[in-house]
């Protein structure tokens, strides 16, 4: 439905042409020869990289451009298509998934958070051998309480930013979810131990790491003045807090969506991340979102 040419396009448009769009100014030194090129560029929708020099006001750095989407194959894409139309300067816009974004960031400050900067990123065969592990010292039934009912519901609290302690107090003497909420709490520990992370902790820190370390985020929030995200209908609510955190200051984000394509609410995408996008600026805390969130949940 074009929306990573709509997200490639505005990149592009920022980073060769700036506010021009905007601006109402007249560029000094305008000739009546530039104004014929330009007048020429308008009415025939072409050239206008031929005026670009003319009409380029507060031209905006690839390097602070975040670009974020969901899955590997989309961020390749948007990589590649940067790259055709800019160069070398396509290269300096950070385009990546959110989980990418996210393990870039954490492999230079997870020592503030207790684990180590080398830390190693368990992928789903470690996460289930490690959640049987926990089952075989809880002395728990693995016939009664399959692995992927176990993972799925881990999976949807870290994706929500509930910690072990608040799951356990959700069960509502519920055995099962109690049973669930000991693994949960042994999983971490013993991902902790050996300086390990799951996919989803790589949100689940970074959000942590912005909220408890607030220089952090601010200085990401500098670098990345220009935030786009494609495919925001996939998000799920920690990847939109994590936008939300580098955005409420400046507020310089664009985000793209088709709710028709939504495919992931299994994941915890949820649709009204960018529905409702406008309304969570209006003053509103990020803590008091969380809150509004899980009530509706």
């Amino acid at each position: 439905s074009g929306k990573t040419t709509a997200i490639v396009n505005r990149i592009v448009n920022m980073v060769n042409y700036g506010d021009a769009y905007t601006n109402p100014n007249v560029p000094e030194n305008t000739t009546e020869e530039a104004v014929e090129l330009m007048q020429q560029a308008y009415d025939s929708g072409e050239g206008a990289e031929k005026v670009r020099d003319i009409i380029t006001n507060s031209r905006i750095n690839p390097w602070n451009i975040l670009a974020i989407t969901f899955t590997n194959k989309a961020a390749n894409e948007l990589k590649s298509r940067l790259l055709d139309v800019l160069g070398e300067e396509g290269k300096e816009v950070w385009a990546s998934t959110f989980h990418s974004m996210c393990a870039r960031i954490l492999r230079m400050h997870a020592d503030r958070l207790g684990y180590s900067n080398h830390f190693v990123v368990y992928d789903d065969e470690d996460s289930k051998k490690l959640i049987k592990e926990c089952e075989k010292n809880l002395k728990l039934d693995d016939k009664l309480l399959s692995y992927k009912s176990i993972r799925y519901e881990i999976s949807r609290a870290k994706d929500n930013l509930m910690d072990c302690a608040e799951y356990r107090q959700r069960t509502y003497g519920d055995y099962r979810a109690a049973a669930i909420a000991q693994i949960y709490e042994l999983y971490q520990k013993k991902l902790f131990d050996s300086d390990a992370m799951d996919f989803d902790d790589l949100l689940v820190y970074t959000y942590m790491l912005f909220r408890d370390h607030p220089e952090i985020c601010r200085k990401y929030a500098e670098q990345f003045r220009y935030v786009l995200g494609d495919e925001y209908q996939d998000t799920n609510f920690a990847q939109h807090s994590i936008v939300l955190q580098l955005t409420q200051e400046h507020q310089r984000v664009c985000v793209v969506g088709d709710d028709a394509q939504s495919i992931y609410s299994f994941r915890g995408a949820n649709i009204d991340n960018i529905l409702k996008f406008t309304q969570l600026y209006k003053g509103a805390k990020l803590f008091k979102l969380e809150q509004n969130y899980r009530s509706t949940q």
